[in-house]
């Protein structure tokens, strides 16, 4: 048993680093939305072919996340966490070294193998490590992490490759997930992952469940369908100049962050309401840069817009998971990160597809279709009747709940 001031500093010490790892991931996936043009000039591959590391990446995700989280539920935390950010560093480093585009392919599918984990692991654990009462403060803070990647991560790997070359920003990846890995490795402590009070939902609903997962996947492959190619959309259609698009991703990534603090403040209170809110405001974002984006002033506004509910329609969804699980809520959260991720891969090739038939601005408006569609979800789900619940909601494991007993 370790002392009490060990305690204390520990705990912070592996949200910090479970934050950076947030960060660093979200990053990795999303990076090549900035370096698109760069990675199709370096690599001599066109546009679509770079967006498809974007499908791949999801597809991956999508189809692993819950074997994954089968194969590794009885394996301690600490050594999924540390393995995970293993593969993160490697396949960081093999991206930015990669000299051909199947190299760097099979390089972000080491990536999404292991961020397919990483988010069905990471929640319970960073939850496990705090009383309950700060559950939606903890929620918050991986999800503010996860969207600075679109505030920091993105425009400044954006502008790094643009100074430098693309595999630069990928290099500086590998180093990020490093310093995660060594601070985890170090400090989690060794433990059954079934304990602890964030192992089972606090409210387990299967209708729930199901109606969270159609709105993450329809919500997902509606944002992606257009954001995936939102560099290209800022250009051809807004009229902005490169170093002024790398400018706008980090509004974008503001909003996100804004966001994030905000559904964070309503969580706890109106989950519900949250997820309903954060999926109308893409919507609206989406629509709005379809039929307005030609004006620079309003394409900034629903850039902002949308930017700002790509994260708490992600935060939200997983909040949802912990409370609605039916299960061990980290294979909910496999699921939800799955479906996520589905939507992702159906997103940036639903845009591939439409790109030469409707041009960068209609695949903006199938993507608010969609999202319009994951709305209809869940107010369908509204007028449906309460479900009988499929389990009690679990005590909290005060022993386990404390998590630095280390195990022999």
């Amino acid at each position: 048993m370790v002392t009490a001031q060990p305690v204390r500093w520990r705990r912070p010490a592996v949200l910090v680093a479970l934050m950076l790892a947030a960060f660093t991931f979200n990053t990795a996936e999303n990076l090549p939305i900035g370096l698109l043009e760069l990675i199709s000039e370096g690599l001599r591959v066109s546009l679509s072919a770079v967006g498809y590391l974007i499908t791949g990446y999801g597809v991956t995700v999508a189809v692993v996340s819950l074997p994954l989280a089968h194969v590794t539920r009885a394996v301690p935390r600490r050594h999924v966490l540390t393995g995970l950010l293993a593969a993160l560093v490697v396949s960081s480093l093999v991206s930015a070294l990669a000299t051909s585009y199947w190299m760097l392919l099979a390089a972000r599918l080491l990536t999404a193998l292991a961020q397919a984990l990483f988010w069905a692991v990471t929640g319970p654990v960073a939850v496990g490590l705090f009383p309950p009462e700060v559950r939606g403060r903890v929620v918050g803070a991986l999800s503010v992490a996860g969207s600075l990647a679109l505030v920091l991560g993105v425009p400044a790997g954006t502008w790094l490759g643009q100074q430098s070359d693309w595999p630069v920003p990928l290099a500086v990846l590998a180093g990020l997930g490093l310093v995660s890995l060594v601070t985890i490795a170090v400090l989690l402590p060794t433990s059954r992952p079934e304990e602890g009070h964030a192992a089972h939902g606090t409210a387990p609903d299967a209708r729930r469940f199901g109606i969270v997962l159609a709105t993450t996947t329809l919500s997902a492959t509606g944002a992606f369908a257009g954001y995936t190619y939102i560099v290209r959309f800022l250009g051809e259609v807004s009229g902005f100049s490169p170093g002024t698009v790398s400018a706008l991703l980090a509004v974008s990534g503001v909003s996100g962050v804004v966001g994030v603090s905000i559904t964070g403040a309503l969580l706890d209170r109106h989950p519900r309401g949250a997820l309903a809110t954060a999926v109308a405001a893409q919507a609206a974002g989406l629509l709005g840069l379809y039929t307005a984006g030609s004006a620079p002033v309003a394409a900034v506004a629903f850039l902002a817009l949308l930017g700002g509910s790509l994260g708490p329609v992600f935060m939200a969804t997983q909040n949802e998971m912990l409370r609605c699980a039916p299960g061990r809520t980290e294979m909910a959260l496999a699921a939800n990160s799955g479906a996520y991720n589905a939507g992702i891969a159906a997103g940036a090739a639903l845009g591939g597809l439409f790109l030469p038939l409707a041009g960068v601005r209609g695949i903006f408006l199938v993507g608010g279709l969609l999202t319009i569609g994951a709305c209809a979800v869940l107010l369908g789900g509204r007028r449906l009747p309460p479900s009988v619940r499929t389990a009690q909601a679990r005590r909290p494991d005060t022993a386990a709940q404390d998590g630095f007993v280390e195990r022999g």
